[in-house]
């Protein structure tokens, strides 16, 4: 049988990463030529790209009612239908800002949705990828957060109310979230106070793995583990616009 997690990766051909759009934040109009930025950058790499990673906070708020899902981000979504439809995997890992995804893109866009860090298999190399929120020491309040939100009573809750409503009041308190808001600038705090650098080596501990793959800090970071391991941060697309590539053999953090 086929392992979906073990990619093999074509000559001339490369695997991209991607995370922290927050497409809509401040507002869509603000937000509207991150968009055209990000859309084109799918369009240059889909060239020769053997897969696409999407780790996560790719909107400021989503939510999927039953039969409604937020409003806009037409680009976005039909360029990801274009290139799903053309063969090219992509795989999403929902983020602390869009943890409430569900089926949609799965239904309509084939693109497999994870909830939690998964392992795969990039040609020889292997890699731990996850959006990054809740792991590792601290934050214990966006923890306890997190429970609540992912709770199914809570989102059986939040359908009751109108989209208008809802999506109106989570799109307000995204927003208030400071890394977005533009009131405090993402920090390189030190490896030993880097959550996801000190979780990745309690993982490598367990496990070895080539690369740990995140997103969810904003900032671009690459940190060597020990000999033959890497944690790796992407960054975003609202300050940074940078990006993960592997080709087979290296991963290289690039400036779009």
């Amino acid at each position: 049988m086929t392992d979906p997690n073990h990619i093999s990766i074509p000559k001339g051909g490369k695997i991209y990463f991607a995370s922290d759009n927050h497409l809509g934040a401040p507002t869509n109009e603000d937000s509207l030529p991150r968009e055209k930025k990000f859309v084109t950058w799918l369009d240059d790499v889909k060239k020769d790209a053997a897969a696409i990673f999407l780790l996560g906070d790719l909107f400021d708020f989503w939510f999927e009612y039953k039969t409604v899902v937020p409003k806009g981000f037409t680009r976005t979504l039909g360029k990801l239908a274009e290139i799903s439809d053309a063969g090219i995997p992509i795989y999403y890992f929902v983020g602390n800002h869009d943890l409430w995804m569900a089926n949609y893109f799965n239904k309509e866009l084939n693109i497999p949705v994870f909830h939690r860090p998964q392992e795969f298999t990039l040609n020889n190399k292997t890699f731990f990828i996850g959006h990054g929120d809740g792991l590792g020491p601290g934050d214990k309040g966006y923890k306890r957060m997190k429970k609540v939100f992912t709770n199914p009573f809570f989102k059986w809750l939040f359908r009751w109310l109108h989209p208008d409503i809802g999506v109106r009041i989570a799109q307000y308190l995204s927003v208030k979230n400071k890394l977005i808001s533009g009131e405090e600038d993402a920090q390189f705090l030190g490896e030993d106070n880097e959550w996801l650098a000190l979780y990745s080596k309690k993982k490598l501990a367990e496990k070895h793995r080539d690369y740990f793959v995140f997103g969810h800090r904003h900032l671009p970071l690459e940190i060597q583990l020990n000999k033959t391991s890497k944690y790796i941060n992407l960054g975003d697309w609202i300050t940074h616009y940078t990006y993960g590539v592997f080709d087979g053999e290296t991963f290289e953090l690039k400036t779009y």
